[in-house]
């Protein structure tokens, strides 16, 4: 009954927000309130609940601070010159623009967060979709898998995670992941080209070279009118000359734009005197998060502290810096307390121990020495349903154990596990993917539409590539 109330409480969650009858907020605290009386264990709601909490007020303060950081050094113009770089390859194609996504997400995802990717991304790359009215979903979509791929990095936290569950070292399961890993990152790139074309051709933006001769035979017009083929409303799309001329003729693609300022030039908040105490700053911060010196909510703190502190040494410029980004911070963790209601409840009640015992029940006896494919299949729905702990510490080492008395190996299963991560992020308990949709203006339920299907055939790409080489 536990598993059945299990699945049925995922799906009423899932069906809810998708088709936009409640908040995600909403429903991650009342579908579990609700499911919680059903198993006739109301009464314990409330340590549920507590116990949720406790285990993510960790990553919640983590995220509120990294927030506060990292919207700091955007606003302070850290990342100007590579968003400058990544908004010069993309130019005014959409096409550019999405490989462009995914390329910034993938670089910014080395240092293993995937909040800070997600906030850098979108704040480079916002701007772009707004202007050229590209779906901001493609954005989240593109962001989430290429971060999804690069979070097996092994301090990036699932590597870890399995590599602790069974009593490995992590490198002898990463290092020989890297070609499969990598086949993924190429498949996210080339899915990438393919949406950016699809949506060149729904817009009907001209390419680069196009607008700049279009521009040469209407010098005089203040707007260049491209004709669409298939674009909204009567197929045309209306374009200033300021993106063309972010890399034609040396303006700034965000110059003149009044609705989107991130990366305007000349915005107050610029510290470019304390340009290389703030990269050090941020390069130091990210080293001690690697090498764990301290918790990374500890790390975010100080280092939140010391960056509005110098960077802005009066108290009424610290305090409109924190307004200006408290929107993100409340929206994410509320998110995030939210959430802990939904995972209190699921584990509280057992009803994740029941759905992963039944699943592991239902697996053939004649699979058995096929584990490892069957790990890496299970790992998709697993790690969206669940959260990495409860997947690498309450699950793998079950599936490992009977993928052992068929002669499976662990470091095969270890592999195996880690190919559903690109679908993982986009999870609904993944608190960095509230900091990708809230900050990209985006339904939940609408990011969740798009990104399942692509997400899951980068998962089967990367084990199809990991059984191709021998490695799973």
């Amino acid at each position: 009954m536990l598993t059945i109330l299990g699945f049925a409480m995922i799906a009423t969650f899932l069906v809810l927000i998708m088709m936009k009858k409640m908040s995600p907020i909403a429903a991650l605290v009342l579908i579990p309130a609700l499911f919680c009386v059903f198993v006739g264990k109301g009464a314990n709601l409330g340590d549920y609940v507590l116990d949720g909490v406790t285990d993510l007020a960790p990553t919640a303060a983590m995220l509120m601070f990294a927030i506060v950081y990292f919207g700091v050094m955007i606003d302070v113009g850290l990342f100007d010159p590579v968003v400058r770089g990544i908004l010069k390859f993309c130019k005014a194609d959409p096409m550019r623009i999405v490989v462009g996504t995914a390329v910034l997400a993938a670089i910014v995802s080395l240092d293993g967060d995937g909040s800070t990717t997600f906030m850098i991304t979108v704040s480079a790359m916002y701007p772009l979709y707004k202007r050229l009215k590209m779906s901001l979903v493609v954005m989240t979509g593109v962001a989430a898998m290429a971060n999804g791929v690069m979070n097996t990095l092994p301090w990036g936290g699932p590597t870890a995670r399995a590599a602790t569950a069974l009593k490995l070292d992590a490198s002898d399961i990463f290092v020989p992941m890297i070609p499969a890993l990598l086949v993924g990152l190429l498949f996210v790139f080339v899915l990438s080209y393919v949406l950016g074309v699809r949506e060149r051709r729904r817009l009907g933006v001209l390419t680069l070279d196009e607008v700049l001769v279009e521009e040469k035979v209407e010098e005089k017009e203040t707007e260049t009118v491209l004709v669409g083929a298939g674009g909204s409303g009567d197929g045309k799309v209306s374009m200033r000359k300021g993106v063309a001329g972010g890399a034609g003729s040396g303006t700034d693609a965000d110059e003149q734009d009044d609705d989107f300022q991130g990366l305007d030039p000349h915005r107050a908040t610029l510290r470019p005197k304390l340009y290389w105490f703030n990269a050090l700053l941020t390069v130091g911060l990210l080293t001690a998060m690697i090498m764990e010196v301290l918790p990374i909510p500890v790390l975010f703190l100080l280092g939140a502290a010391l960056v509005l502190t110098v960077n802005f040494p009066h108290i009424p410029d610290q305090k409109a810096r924190i307004a200006a980004h408290a929107e993100n911070v409340l929206n994410v963790s509320g998110m995030v307390f939210a959430a802990a209601v939904f995972t209190g409840v699921l584990q509280g009640t057992g009803m994740v121990d029941n759905m992963a015992k039944w699943m592991v029940d239902v697996i053939p006896a004649s699979m058995g020495p096929h584990m490892a494919l069957v790990t890496g299949i299970l790992s998709l729905p697993l790690t969206y349903f669940m959260s990495n702990d409860g997947f690498y510490f309450g699950v793998l080492p079950v599936l490992a154990e009977a993928g052992a008395a068929h002669g499976v190996s662990p470091l095969e299963m270890a592999r195996a596990s880690l190919v559903g991560q690109p679908l993982h992020m986009s999870s609904p308990l993944v608190p960095a993917v509230y900091v990708l949709v809230g900050m990209a203006k985006v339904e939940f339920g609408d990011h969740t539409k798009f990104v399942v299907k692509w997400a899951a055939l980068t998962c089967l790409v990367i084990l199809g590539a990991g059984m191709l080489f021998g490695i799973i």
